[in-house]
């Protein structure tokens, strides 16, 4: 089992910053692929970006060159860094933890809240 323990949304300006951190604990494997999904109301839950432990990096094109995704894998943390925020990315955030390809299932996060006021 892994627990995944979010943080860091909140209420921001359009053009303002967040950082999101997604701590994941239990049987933490070493391969592991992280990253950070979003659902805003009445739309179906979205890719924002995606990292693996070799740090391979995937964006959504909505959020490139505005959001960094990054991980401490001694910490066992992935983190979003959004900047240049926009009102349409009001969502609740996402962590997801995969454990390896083969893996039967992945493990989510409760959510945060991120709210951008225009």
């Amino acid at each position: 089992q892994v627990q995944l323990v979010e943080s860091g949304g909140g209420l921001v300006q359009a053009g303002g910053s967040l950082r999101l951190s997604c701590a994941a604990s239990g049987s933490i494997s070493s391969i592991s692929a992280m990253g950070w999904y979003r659902q805003a109301p009445g739309k179906q839950r979205e890719l924002v970006a995606a990292i693996t432990s070799g740090g391979s990096t995937n964006y959504a094109d909505s959020v490139k060159g505005r959001f960094t995704i990054s991980r401490d894998n001694a910490k066992n943390t992935v983190y979003l860094q959004m900047n240049s925020l926009k009102s349409e990315d009001t969502a609740v955030y996402y962590c997801k933890y995969s454990p390896a390809p083969w893996y039967p299932r992945d493990y989510w996060g409760q959510g945060t809240q991120v709210i951008v006021s225009s």
